[in-house]
């Protein structure tokens, strides 16, 4: 079974139960390893987290940490966080000032989240320093996956980079500061499935999303930044 998850869809097995900037879903019924019941199958819960990202990125973390450890309280046992969770910046410059690789304090903090609450995180876009930050002072898109003990299992850099003329406000050019990534990401087995990473403007182009479920991928995840004219053209028409 192959699962597209957004702030806007809920499972028909299971009704979705929302707080603000919280969605918790059902995932797919999988496999107990252990049965203690007479059921051998469980319903995973995933949280769908969603914030209003600012420049400040302590009280970023401290927004998604609320959201994350209350995910936790409620049985979730991977909660995805959105593209630009870590901060979104006022202009280009920003941007690359406020940026890390991903070895820095900001994304420890989320590690450490991750093991205190005892849950997987997706961190969908994390403006990341790359090695090559030196020779090209520019950034990476990145989408970070943590295990439940905090341990980095998959890093996903957006292959797809968001280059276009919006009506009325002139060009966005992601690639000004971005470099895009190299490669897909082998799909990664988790508690709910086993997931494609993506990120945001990558739903456009299907064949990332036809290699992805060849390759296995049970889920598909696309974390969005979208604003206010970008979003209702990628998610209306996608999603309907």
């Amino acid at each position: 079974m192959l699962g597209f998850i957004t702030n806007q869809l809920l499972s028909p097995l299971c009704p979705g139960l929302r707080i603000r900037g919280l969605s918790i879903l059902c995932a797919q019924y999988r496999p107990r390893a252990m049965a203690s019941s007479s059921s051998s199958w469980e319903l995973p819960l995933v949280a769908v987290c969603q914030v209003t990202s600012t420049p400040d990125k302590q009280q970023n973390f401290k927004t998604c940490a609320e959201l994350v450890r209350e995910a936790a309280r409620l049985g979730a046992c991977l909660a995805f966080l959105p593209e630009a969770f870590d901060f979104i910046a006022r202009d280009p410059a920003e941007t690359l000032r406020l940026s890390e690789p991903l070895g820095g304090n900001l994304l420890e903090d989320y590690i450490q989240l991750a093991r205190e609450c005892g849950l997987w995180l997706s961190l969908g876009g994390f403006h990341e320093r790359g090695q090559d930050w030196e020779q090209t002072q520019k950034i990476y898109n990145c989408h970070v996956l943590l295990n439940s003990k905090g341990s980095v299992v998959a890093t996903y850099r957006k292959t797809h980079l968001c280059d276009v003329e919006l009506p009325g406000q002139g060009p966005m050019r992601e690639s000004n500061s971005t470099i895009a990534g190299p490669s897909l990401e082998s799909p990664v087995s988790t508690p709910a499935g086993k997931i494609g990473l993506a990120i945001c403007y990558d739903m456009r182009f299907p064949e990332l999303s036809l290699a992805l479920a060849q390759a296995g991928a049970e889920i598909l995840t696309y974390p969005s930044a979208f604003g206010s004219v970008t979003g209702p053209a990628h998610w209306e028409p996608f999603s309907s």
